[in-house]
């Protein structure tokens, strides 16, 4: 298929180019480059092209070409979204539906998008099908319904949407994010020989590696379209219904020697367990194949091998709403985080004047 994936200089999007080229398709990527400094390693893979655009500004004219395309590019967090919920939802809820209208009317046939598990907010302990009731408690989980619902009624015959509610991922990528907390707790214990849990670690929090959001990516293309069309799919598996403490547990296990705390009960009362059955009976070559023990390995592996320090660690690139900040504080992006133009060089202006002797 030509697929186009948008997001292509994120955290997924860096491990999926490479894995559409290598599964026969022809893969071309979109990003508006908010996160290309945050460049942790060199993993030797061929990537696709991609485009410095923001999707937004796409026009119908630049999307005919396609098969199919795999909407990535969001503000991709918690944090990020309730920095600017009314950027959020422009960006995320109303940005994302007008792209998907777009899509449909420039004849793609299957979109892709990228929903999370944080839809089902404070569920307790019960485990949370594609059937549950939503409970958004942030922003950004507020839009994934929201883009979910608007998809929903953009389906027809040639239109084919499918939302993958990705749990928690976790795992390595060149561009690498440490705002994601089994991430974080291992570049803590890495860099610091610490893990520091600032809750009591009782909340729960579904996982999944990011080979494996890539797998469910790939799958949802591939698919028959009776099997996915206009449904949600939980990406992840029940083993990986992790609480809090459970994942920096496992950390400790992998990081031996560090020195692990636990906080008080916090604010944020996100707790979920998510079931998985849905996703293995439509996609039937889905399977998970990375578990928290396997991932903390790998990153431990990456840290060794590049030599990960606290600097390296705490850079703003790798967290995206640090990144952010920065960018805005620089006054690189305005107010609807859209580049700023760089003000014209004026020569003369400000030169230091040689006088010959």
């Amino acid at each position: 298929m030509r697929i186009l994936f948008t997001g292509a200089d994120g955290y997924i999007g860096a491990v999926l180019g490479p894995k559409l080229l290598e599964r026969g398709h022809h893969a071309t990527g979109i990003d508006t480059g908010l996160y290309r400094r945050g460049w942790l390693f060199d993993d030797g893979r061929t990537r696709p092209m991609v485009m410095s655009r923001d999707t937004r500004q796409l026009s119908r004219s630049d999307l005919v070409d396609f098969d199919a395309v795999v909407h990535l590019a969001e503000l991709s967090n918690d944090p990020l979204g309730e920095n600017d919920p009314a950027i959020t939802m422009e960006i995320n809820h109303r940005g994302s539906a007008e792209f998907a209208l777009k899509c449909k009317e420039a004849g793609i046939e299957r979109f892709v998008y990228a929903s999370s598990c944080s839809i089902y907010g404070a569920a307790g302990g019960d485990l949370k099908s594609e059937t549950s009731t939503c409970d958004p408690q942030t922003a950004y989980a507020r839009c994934k319904v929201l883009v979910e619902r608007d998809l929903v009624a953009l389906t027809d015959s040639r239109f084919t949407p499918v939302f993958l509610r990705n749990a928690t991922a976790f795992g390595a990528s060149p561009r690498q994010r440490f705002d994601l907390v089994l991430n974080n707790l291992a570049g803590w214990a890495f860099t610091a020989g610490k893990i520091r849990v600032m809750s009591d670690g009782t909340p729960c929090r579904p996982l999944v590696h990011i080979e494996d959001i890539c797998q469910a990516i790939l799958c949802a293309l591939e698919a028959p379209r009776e099997a996915v069309c206009a449904e949600a799919f939980n990406v992840g598996d029940e083993t990986q219904n992790y609480t809090v403490r459970e994942i920096a547990e496992i950390v400790n296990e992998t990081f031996p020697g560090c020195e692990l705390s636990f906080g008080p009960s916090g604010p944020d009362n996100r707790s979920y367990r998510v079931s998985f059955a849905k996703i293995k009976t439509h996609m039937p070559s889905f399977r998970c194949g990375w578990n928290a023990q396997r991932g903390a390995r790998q990153l431990r592996s990456v840290f060794e091998h590049i030599r990960l320090d606290e600097a390296m660690f705490n850079a703003a690139p790798f967290t995206r709403l640090s990144e952010l900040r920065h960018l805005q504080h620089t006054e690189q992006l305005d107010s609807h985080l859209r580049w700023t133009p760089i003000p014209e060089f004026v020569p003369g202006a400000n030169a230091l004047s040689l006088v010959g002797g």
